[in-house]
């Protein structure tokens, strides 16, 4: 009797005070998720993947299989990958250098794909066989060889080398039966390789006469003996850009900053010279592109730090309706043999870039799961992008993370992390770094100062012969701005950026020693004048610019000395990490190596993480999750 009475009575009360099984387990599903961490190894075994070229053979002869690279292993190798099962098969078994797979051969399962040496940037091109044998179609060394696209009937390629002149690209077209080639241009004029028509009949290049103004040549490679036909007269500084021909050979399509702020899509007849605005808009047009036959034009555009694209019919005058998809940044888009179906890419803040396949007029597909099923998604953070004031009123934008747990209660340290460049532009999208800082209670914010690019050419030059100065400014004001959140703790403010922002990292440190508690330096420049004077060789096409950005080491030795963190080193007093790649051939590990020495005689602490086996940026998933725990080791004793 008691039993039933006390089984009646909780049923009772159940039904009085709202807390039945069913609903307490509503109201639990409902309860704040309790915040969970995760070591950098779980953000970075998240698995990356990238499709090949834009060219026609994206997909097999054979079965139709996709082919991409992924770091699957660690290390990025060629896959295929089968659009209906969704299971992918090894094509190569590298342990140490990526491989990057480029395209399908049009009739059989051949592919090409480059590689080079652990970071060194000297790609060659390789050819693997069906049968798994390889052939490097570049052979030799000390030079750099890309793949540069198919001829329109699949009998042979074009591959771009320097082997001739290390300061100088020229363009090969190979067999594609027996990979015997012939030179199609010697660029003897040292200028930089814009585009090459499918047909192989002309080729673009650019000569660079400064940051701010260039000037494209057409080259009739047909001709007993071709010229360099200017083909963007103008007065003044303007910046011009090969995007490519059209599938018929028929046009030439450009970008130019000729007629406003911003990059527009320009076409050139190549029959009558006629030209014609293409694509403008109030953000740079950065790509267009077309599928096979030419009925399909997909073009993107840089709006606020993400990319609208665009995928035309041009028969219909219809945009394609991309079904089931969500929000973020597609890339790579990609048609099959019959344009009846496409791969595509889709990166966002909370979620790695996977790979989608989508029949036309259906329902996309997601083909991989990039995030590492560890992970919750949900204690990842979106990014917003917000804009300050810097010290002279300039609006600057960029890209703020707040972590989960921070409040005005539990205010979180904060890091303003400068991109690269310079000229670079930090943009929206899945970083396991930055995502590993956030799930650790540490706000990032992402700085586009002055001298990004994406915001027009007036905001992108504002720092031209001023950098460490100009630009460190917004860098150092964005700290105010930081502070005037009430869930970040505006005493706990470091600095962290990669390459040009690793030299903003130094720069701050050096010239403005108490703007931010911590540095955390990635390969960053510390000697300009050094830099500037060991510039690879196949950058010497572009030397005039960046020489006009930053400076003539030969003629501005005392400014590129005053703006070098390296001679004022004696400066830094607050702890500094710094991360370097033995291979890098754009910041040498001398850089790092006496900056770490001269701060270590300031008696300041010191930490130092040299990879032997990187260049410039972590092309192994090992020293990525390696580098990042030295990141989060080194703000939890710092910062």
């Amino acid at each position: 009797m008691n039993k039933r009475w006390f089984g009646g009575a909780v049923a009772g009360a159940c039904m009085f005070l709202g807390a039945c099984a069913s609903e307490e387990s509503a109201l639990e599903a409902n309860a704040p998720l309790v915040h969970e961490t995760y070591s950098a190894a779980q953000f970075f075994e998240t698995t990356s993947y990238r499709m090949g070229g834009a060219g026609p053979y994206a997909f097999s002869a054979e079965n139709g299989d996709l082919l991409i690279s992924s770091d699957e292993t660690g290390v990025y190798n060629a896959y295929r990958l089968d659009t209906e099962t969704r299971q992918m098969t090894a094509l190569t078994a590298s342990a140490d250098r990526g491989v990057y797979a480029e395209s399908w051969f049009p009739r059989d399962d051949r592919f090409i794909y480059q590689q080079d040496g652990n970071g060194d940037e000297l790609t060659h091109v390789f050819v693997m066989s069906e049968a798994g044998e390889i052939t490097d179609l570049t052979p030799g060394e000390g030079h750099k060889a890309g793949f540069a696209g198919w001829a329109s009937d699949g009998e042979s390629f074009y591959i771009f080398s320097n082997e001739r002149d290390g300061g100088a690209f020229d363009m090969y077209r190979y067999s594609a039966a027996d990979y015997s080639r012939t030179m199609l241009y010697e660029n003897s004029e040292g200028l930089d390789l814009g585009a090459i028509s499918d047909d192989g009949r002309w080729v673009v290049y650019a000569r660079n006469n400064s940051n701010a103004d260039n000037d494209l040549f057409l080259i009739d490679v047909t001709e007993e003996t071709p010229e360099l036909v200017t083909i963007t007269p103008h007065e003044g500084n303007v910046e011009y850009s090969a995007m490519g021909f059209t599938p018929d050979n028929q046009t030439f399509i450009y970008s130019t900053n000729e007629f406003g702020e911003f990059n527009q899509a320009w076409t050139l007849s190549l029959e009558t010279g006629e030209r014609a605005p293409l694509i403008t808009e109030d953000w740079d047009v950065m790509y267009v592109g077309y599928s096979p036959s030419g009925r399909y034009r997909v073009s993107g555009v840089n709006n606020d730090a993400s990319t609208d694209v665009s995928l035309i019919d041009l028969q219909t005058g219809d945009a394609v309706v991309l079904n089931n998809v969500p929000a973020g940044d597609l890339a790579q888009v990609r048609f099959n043999r019959d344009e009846t179906a496409i791969a595509f890419g889709l990166n966002r803040d909370t979620a790695p870039y996977d790979l989608y396949y989508m029949p036309l007029g259906s329902e996309a597909t997601r083909l991989t799961a990039a995030l590492n099923p560890a992970i919750n998604s949900e204690f990842m953070v979106e990014g917003e992008v917000v804009r300050f004031a810097s010290y002279d009123g300039l609006n600057v934008p960029g890209i703020l993370y707040q972590p989960r747990e921070a409040s005005s209660e539990n205010p979180a340290p904060a890091l303003v992390w400068v991109h690269g460049g310079p000229g670079g532009q930090s943009r929206k999208g899945y970083s396991a770094a930055i995502q590993h800082l956030v799930n650790h209670g540490y706000a990032v914010y992402q700085i586009n100062n002055r001298g990004s690019s994406g915001y027009g050419k007036t905001f992108y030059h504002l720092d031209d012969l001023k950098h460490g100065e100009a630009d460190l400014g917004d860098v150092v004001a964005s700290r105010e701005f930081l502070a005037s959140y009430d869930w970040i703790d505006g005493d706990r403010v470091g600095i962290i950026g990669g390459s040009y922002g690793g030299y903003m990292v130094a720069a701050a440190l050096a010239f403005e020693p108490e703007a931010f508690e911590i540095g955390i330096n990635i390969f960053g420049v510390t000697n300009w004048l050094r830099t500037l004077k060991s510039i690879p060789p196949w950058w010497g096409a572009f030397r005039d610019s960046l020489y006009a950005e930053l400076g003539d080491p030969a003629t501005d030795t005392d400014r590129l000395t005053a703006i070098s963190p390296l001679f004022h080193a004696e400066n830094i007093v607050k702890p500094l990490l710094v991360v370097q790649g033995a291979n890098d051939p754009r910041v040498l590990q001398v850089e790092s190596d006496e900056l770490v020495d001269e701060v270590r005689a300031n008696n300041v602490p010191v930490e130092y993480v040299l990879f032997e086996d990187e260049g410039h940026g972590f092309r192994k998933r090992v020293n990525r999750i390696t580098a990042s725990e030295a990141y989060l080791g080194f703000l939890q004793t710092y910062l």
